[in-house]
């Protein structure tokens, strides 16, 4: 399966403005300010488009293909062909377009997504109508996945030290994946935290190593409903977050098998869904 996108470079998440910075009693000073970028990314499947959405460029690959893996259009690394930006008109002036090859025996329901992708972008519940509706595409976690609380309470430190963007701009969320024993194994950061799980979803699947039932999926903002189902999708057990979830989050992880950590700050966390996947030695 062929990759082709542009190299990812740390400046691309990053844009440069020219402000003036107040003081209260004092003059207007002009600075230079280093911004996130939000651009919108167009996603293309078989020639048709089925999302836009607004990210942090880079990484826009690992994006594509964790968005179309959590929409179950995705099954296996073989589903899919080939993902390349658009080389045709002013989309590829501004590499904003992706286009999306899947094998000829990958079957798409385009009325369904579409429909799908518009009521997503007016409610939190991205179309579903309930849980069971998620859970008849994907079912319930089964993973004999354990880490000690110590290992956990560590993982924050680990996010935020990684951070490279967010240290400049302050204004990137980031999700990241780490194993039983605390170790990084990659790191996403985007305007969007929905997109920034996608990337690291992505990055899983374009390397195959899904399903990731032995891994703990660490977000830097809330736990919401979607960023759960996400998971769920790349059978990810433990999802911490660093503030807090949502009730319908906390529902959903306890009918769904995944063990769901609030509040993860210092040495203190809140366990609403499957504790026992936390051991306190």
């Amino acid at each position: 399966m062929a990759i082709k996108q542009k190299p990812t470079e740390a400046s691309e998440a990053i844009a440069t403005e020219e402000i003036l910075a107040l003081r209260v009693g004092g003059k207007p000073r002009p600075r230079t300010d280093l911004l996130a970028r939000e651009e919108p990314l167009e996603i293309r499947v078989r020639g048709k488009s089925v999302v836009v959405t607004m990210r942090t460029p880079g990484h826009d690959a690992e994006l594509a293909a964790g968005f179309l893996c959590t929409e179950a259009l995705l099954r296996k690394r073989s589903d899919l062909v080939e993902i390349a930006h658009c080389q045709q008109g002013e989309a590829a002036l501004h590499g904003n377009v992706l286009n999306v090859f899947l094998a000829p025996s990958v079957e798409i329901d385009f009325e369904r997504l579409t429909r799908h992708v518009f009521a997503s972008s007016s409610c939190g519940l991205c179309g579903k109508a309930s849980i069971e509706a998620v859970q008849q595409q994907f079912p319930p976690v089964v993973s004999k996945m354990r880490i000690s609380a110590k290992t956990l309470a560590a993982l924050p430190e680990k996010l935020r030290a990684a951070q490279d963007a967010f240290e400049q701009t302050g204004g990137l969320h980031a999700a990241a994946l780490f194993n039983a024993r605390g170790k990084m194994l990659v790191l996403r950061e985007d305007v969007g935290r929905h997109n920034a799980v996608d990337k690291v979803i992505g990055h899983a699947f374009l390397n195959s190593l899904l399903p990731l039932d032995g891994h703990v999926l660490l977000v830097s903002g809330r736990a919401s409903f979607e960023i759960l189902q996400k998971a769920l999708a790349a059978r990810i057990s433990i999802i911490a977050a660093v503030s807090a979830p949502s009730s319908l989050a906390v529902e959903f992880a306890r009918e769904s098998g995944q063990t769901l950590v609030g509040f993860l700050r210092g040495n203190t966390m809140n366990l609403y869904a499957h504790p026992e996947r936390i051991t306190t030695r």
